[in-house]
């Protein structure tokens, strides 16, 4: 019976805490701070964080006026911050090192030696043996015969601050002398204050650090701190780069279902991050679908597993994430490529059953949805980079820009090593992550049509070596090829003579007023043109370009409609090769 009413507070007080945290969340971060101080509790409340959700917290807030919680902060905080802030990869960053030691130490040196004498032993010995040299004198020895820059406590073990911790080709730069100070004034203090604390401590310390491998001690401490991310998802670089492998939607069902926590079990007392969720402002199929989840015990499971997933893209990315801005970015890159996983898994038709996506998201891991999104994208990328291989374009030696600023943005997007949507800033980006599978429809179709297009032109015997403008694009080529041929000139690619444009360019227009319009009769004439000089039927054209060519008369009218025959200017006119 008691152990039933202990387990009950127990529960009660978990409750308490979740629900203070969520409000902490959501107030801006000047008021978090008064709001975490003034609860009844608040060294319980700070503990209750989870790691993650705390170094965003005082990252918000800044460290500067985040000292008091700093001070509340259990051990373990205090680690999870270290593993994410000493670290550069996979190598110590020394600076870094010294800035979060000095600044531990003076919120409580106490407490701050007994940690490290219990959790960072190992750790802090190989801090010192990078930035100090030890002797130690000898009975017979003479003070005098050690440099001036050693100093001592005891008059037994001698020690100096090394400069080759430090870049010799930065020490003109202003920081450089303010870290080495920085650096001497926290040493000088930690091995006072350890000094005072225990004086044959202090000199097991000097000695051990003297003798440190450091190859040997930096792997394990690396491996250790491997080992603690981890479990929160932030998985070795070759590891979590696995995130990005695509997985095919009739592949999916082929993976083992996750174990999902049931109504009638006892709900697990481990704080749920809720930085991570609480970015989720997208509507979209996966948003939708977690809101539908009406069992709290379900709904943190896979918050937390949203959470860890974040944070194994962060470790694929190799970034370092300390703001909510750059949070944001990663939580939307989740975000956007689970919603196209779960439309690609549950499409019918046109309409995505959000019902079956709230199925899948409780039944199998969101890291194979996001991998089914990714995959989409990743199958743009592969499909580009074959065209290009064997293609036209490349065979000429093309730049991007051939493909106009649409073409070029996509292709872009498609060429570097993740791709990204070319948006063209109607979001306020040029690129961004893909989000929906209208993304990639769109990118899908923008690249079908080039693909296309370059097998009409390799089906020419197009010769390029009189056009070397940079300014070519596969828009002026057409066009001015069939201006030629309506004309009866060359049928070599080659730029028109001014007065050659403008005997085309009267029949172009339909009608007197302005701005005028392109006529019927001119478009068929280019249509079948295009259908005699590539062999391809009409409608084949017609059915793979049509948005395209219509477009791109609309591009002709938006720029000469208005502009009547004597005042053309060559330099003016870009969708026709005209000689200035």
């Amino acid at each position: 019976m008691n152990a039933d009413s202990e387990n009950k507070k127990t529960i009660e007080r978990y409750q308490t805490l979740a629900r203070q945290r969520r409000q902490i969340m959501e107030l801006p971060s000047e008021k978090a701070l008064d709001a975490i101080l003034d609860a009844p509790q608040p060294v319980a409340l700070v503990h209750s964080f989870p790691e993650e959700d705390f170094y965003f917290l005082i990252n918000d807030i800044g460290l500067e006026n985040s000292l008091e919680l700093m001070r509340l902060a259990s051990n373990r905080q205090w680690e999870y911050i270290f593993d994410i802030e000493a670290w550069e990869k996979d190598r110590i960053e020394i600076h870094s090192v010294t800035r979060w030691l000095d600044l531990l130490l003076k919120i409580d040196s106490q407490r701050f030696i007994k940690w490290f004498l219990d959790d960072k032993t190992e750790f802090v010995e190989f801090y010192l043996f990078k930035n100090i040299e030890v002797k130690v004198r000898e009975s017979d020895q003479d003070p005098s015969e050690f440099d001036k820059e050693f100093f001592t406590f005891d008059d037994t073990i001698y020690f100096r601050f090394r400069e080759d911790v430090f870049d010799p080709d930065a020490m003109e730069r202003e920081s450089e002398p303010t870290i080495r100070e920085h650096r001497d004034a926290f040493l000088s203090t930690f091995f006072r204050l350890l000094a005072d604390y225990d004086h044959l401590i202090y000199q097991k310390v000097l000695l051990e650090s003297s003798s440190v491998i450091p190859a040997e001690t930096e792997e394990e401490a690396y491996r250790l701190r491997n080992v603690r991310l981890a479990e929160k998802g932030f998985m070795p670089f070759d590891e979590a780069i696995g995130i990005y492998q695509a997985l095919k939607p009739q592949d999916f069902a082929k993976q083992s279902v996750k174990y999902t926590v049931k109504d009638d079990e006892r709900r697990q007392l481990l704080p749920v991050p809720l930085y991570h969720a609480g970015m989720l402002k997208e509507d979209n199929l996966f948003a939708g679908a977690l809101k539908r989840i009406e069992t709290n015990e379900v709904l943190e499971q896979i918050q937390s597993e949203f959470a860890g997933l974040c944070n194994q893209i962060v470790a694929a990315d190799q970034e370092t994430i300390r703001d909510r801005e750059l949070l944001s970015a990663i939580v939307k890159k989740a975000c956007g490529y689970l919603n196209i996983g779960l439309e690609s898994l549950t499409a019918e038709g046109k309409q995505h059953d959000i019902n079956r996506a709230t199925a899948l998201i409780q039944q199998y891991p969101l890291a194979g949805i996001f991998r089914v999104g990714y995959g989409r994208a990743l199958e743009l990328k592969w499909k580009a980079e074959r065209w290009r291989k064997t293609s036209w374009f490349e065979k000429e030696g093309l730049l991007l820009n051939f493909w106009d600023q649409d073409g070029m943005g996509v292709l872009g997007g498609l060429f570097i090593k993740k791709p990204l949507f070319y948006d063209n800033y109607a979001t306020g980006v040029l690129y961004r992550e893909f989000i929906s599978t209208e993304d990639v429809d769109k990118t899908a179709k923008v690249l079908n049509e080039i693909i296309y297009l370059d097998e009409l032109l390799a089906l020419t015997d197009f010769k390029l070596e009189r056009i070397s403008d940079g300014s070519l694009t596969y828009k002026n080529l057409l066009l001015t090829l069939w201006v030629s041929n309506y004309l009866g000139l060359s049928k070599k690619p080659a730029p028109l003579t001014l007065d050659e444009f403008k005997r085309f360019f009267d029949d172009l227009w339909s009608g007197e007023g302005k701005p005028r319009k392109t006529s019927r009769k001119m478009k068929e004439a280019f249509l079948h043109w295009l259908s005699d000089l590539t062999g391809q039927a009409l409608y084949e054209i017609s059915q793979k370009l049509d948005q395209t060519l219509e477009n791109l008369f609309s591009e002709i009218e938006s720029e000469l409609g208005k502009v009547s025959s004597k005042d053309l200017v060559p330099e003016y006119i870009h969708l026709f090769l005209i000689e200035a």
